[in-house]
């Protein structure tokens, strides 16, 4: 692999790191207001997942901080405790858990995901991202007017009623004007080369600008401060001292928050370790994480978040993605956006809240259409029902539910397909000694699934640069498309940067469901030239 040096890093990774710190910001905001907890609590762990969690990670890609998917259980669990200085020995006591997790090589889990359920969630996420922010796109916030969301109680319809009735000309201005500087920034070849100057950037100070417009000519279209970020403006360092919140460690010896801090480090662990095998597959790079490694760096992050007052955090799909969108090349992206946060929130509140939610909600409905995108669905579809129906079902279930359900029936399906196939079949690997052979031979079964992905997953990463390796596929009439993918990406990406000299034997143009008569075989021969 291509080693970069801090400076340069920092060059390449700065503009992508502002874009996750100007998703991220309202994002901590609004998740800390969600689970009843301080504003600031929600900064806290933004900070702490960025600069901790980012530089003991070794994800490329993945970004941690407050997660939506915890919402539920934080404002449950600050409830029942009485008291978030209790709350917060809970968070203590689950990064204790997923610090053992991690030792325990628990990580290992995620090699089981099958990639129509990863790719079916992102699209979920998009689309819940794109609903979630068309009310601020149109300048109707639900939360600040008390009205329902479209997700609560089943589907809501009197929510789109209030929705178009409550309209504001000048956040769509804004939204409309922000929207499409993204779109200049993203398709214009000169604009798309200023890497120092993001996109998203520009969107944001004319957001800014316009508004400060509207309210120096007196016009209606002001958007007021409910529509604004809200970040606390502390005017001493006493205030500021006081926004920070010590845990409570008298809570260790209550049974309560033992029960709170085990929860969150199942649920978090699990969010965290499909989020990294999301971030992995957003990874122009296709470089592997190593998720027990990931499940350490969290376990501390959560310990040391907890023990200066912030939320418990996971590695986040949305800042992820907009991590991968905005170009980040590496981990230093990330803790650049943890460094963001902490010094505009020390230094320039004031200045932050005058950023229009608006604006915000241009860069996310963006994110989401590139996580949703209709050529994803399409994608699926051609490759038959047997990856098509586990991923469709995994969008609906995750917006109908949440994360981890939606991932369970999607998961569920998924299983369900793959043993009707194989129910009568083995899968076997067959290979040399990988350090001593002078051509390593891997023969594939007769069909290939998602369950044997992570043993090819160990063997490809276990292959030494220079060596001469041998994959055979013609004894196989079916491989899973995370699998066929996998192998490319060795081919195509890790064989030529480590001088591997590859030969794909007998792979078809194309693997669909497992009923289907596929008469053409195609030999496929890849090989390096030494």
């Amino acid at each position: 692999m291509k080693k970069t040096s801090l400076i340069g890093g920092i060059k390449e990774n700065f503009p992508s790191g502002l874009v996750v710190f100007l998703v991220a910001l309202p994002l901590c905001l609004g998740i800390a207001l969600a689970s009843g907890a301080p504003p600031l609590s929600g900064v806290i762990s933004g900070i702490v997942g960025g600069i901790v969690v980012g530089l003991l990670s070794n994800s490329n890609i993945s970004v941690s901080g407050p997660a939506a998917g915890l919402t539920a259980i934080v404002l449950t669990a600050i409830t029942d405790l009485g008291a978030f200085e209790l709350f917060l020995c809970a968070g203590m006591i689950a990064g204790i858990i997923q610090l053992i997790l991690g030792f325990i090589r628990a990580g290992s889990i995620s090699n089981y995901f099958p990639n129509n359920v990863i790719e079916g969630m992102l699209a979920a996420i998009g689309i819940i991202i794109i609903l979630k922010q068309i009310p601020h796109a149109l300048g109707f916030d639900k939360d600040y007017e008390g009205h329902e969301s479209i997700f609560d109680n089943g589907i809501n319809f009197n929510y789109f009623t209030d929705l178009f009735g409550a309209i504001h000309p000048g956040a769509i201005i804004v939204t409309l004007v922000s929207i499409g500087i993204l779109l200049a920034w993203d398709k214009i070849p000169t604009l798309r080369k200023m890497k120092m100057l993001p996109g998203a950037l520009v969107a944001v100070v004319a957001g800014i600008l316009l508004n400060e417009v509207f309210k120096l000519t007196g016009s209606s279209l002001v958007i007021s401060p409910e529509h604004l970020v809200t970040l606390p403006v502390p005017q001493s360092f006493d205030d500021f001292k006081n926004l920070v919140v010590m845990p409570d460690f008298t809570g260790f010896m209550n049974l309560k928050v033992w029960i709170v801090g085990a929860t969150i480090a199942i649920v978090a662990s699990i969010e965290t370790l499909l989020c990294i095998e999301a971030s992995d597959r957003l990874d122009n790079q296709r470089r592997i994480t190593d998720t027990n490694l990931e499940l350490k760096a969290q376990g501390i992050g959560n310990l040391v978040s907890a023990f200066i007052g912030g939320l418990p955090m996971t590695s986040v799909v949305v800042r992820s993605s907009a991590n991968a969108n905005a170009g980040a090349t590496s981990k230093v992206s990330a803790i650049i956006h943890g460094v963001l946060l902490l010094i505009c929130v020390i230094s320039i509140p004031m200045i932050l809240n005058l950023i229009p939610l608006a604006t915000l909600a241009a860069v996310l409905i963006l994110v989401g259409y590139k996580l949703a995108k209709p050529a994803t669905f399409k994608h699926f579809w051609h490759l038959g029902k047997f990856q098509f129906i586990p991923f469709l079902a995994t969008v609906v279930a995750v917006v109908a539910t949440d994360l981890l359900k939606g991932v369970g029936i999607g998961l569920a399906i998924s299983v369900f397909y793959i043993l009707q196939g194989n129910m009568k079949r083995a899968y076997y690997l067959s290979r040399e000694n990988l350090n001593d052979a002078d051509e390593i031979n891997i023969k594939l079964a007769e069909e290939v699934s998602f369950l044997n992905k992570a043993a090819i997953k160990k063997t490809l990463k276990n292959i030494k640069p220079n060596s001469k390796v041998v994959i055979d596929a013609l004894g196989t009439s079916y491989i899973a498309t995370d699998v066929l993918e996998m192998i490319q990406d060795f081919a195509n990406i890790r064989a030529k940067e480590d001088d591997i000299d590859v030969q794909l034997l007998g792979f078809k143009t194309s693997y669909k469901d497992y009923e289907e008569d596929q008469d053409s075989h195609v030999l496929i021969t890849h090989r390096r030239a030494m």
